[in-house]
């Protein structure tokens, strides 16, 4: 079965279709498959989360009010934003 195409907000539209097929809201599964490696080649010029400092990532927090942030480590608070 050939992928849907699901417009220019989705960038890997594979991985999104196997996502919302594992039960991911359709919000989720946009924003898995538009961090996706291959997805970020095609995005925006912003680097990978790992890349970015632990204060880079604490004020990304702060900006989408996630709470218990400053107690989160690096790895916790990429989680968090990921999963935001």
């Amino acid at each position: 079965m050939p992928t849907e195409d699901h417009g220019p907000s989705i960038k890997d539209d594979e991985a999104y279709e196997s996502l919302r097929e594992d039960g991911y809201s359709k919000e989720t599964a946009a924003r898995i498959a538009n961090s996706s490696k291959a997805a970020s080649s095609k995005g925006g010029q912003q680097p990978q989360y790992e890349d970015w400092t632990v204060d880079e990532l604490h004020d990304r927090a702060a900006e989408l009010d996630i709470e218990g942030r400053s107690k989160m480590s690096k790895d916790e608070l990429i989680a968090a934003l990921r999963d935001r």
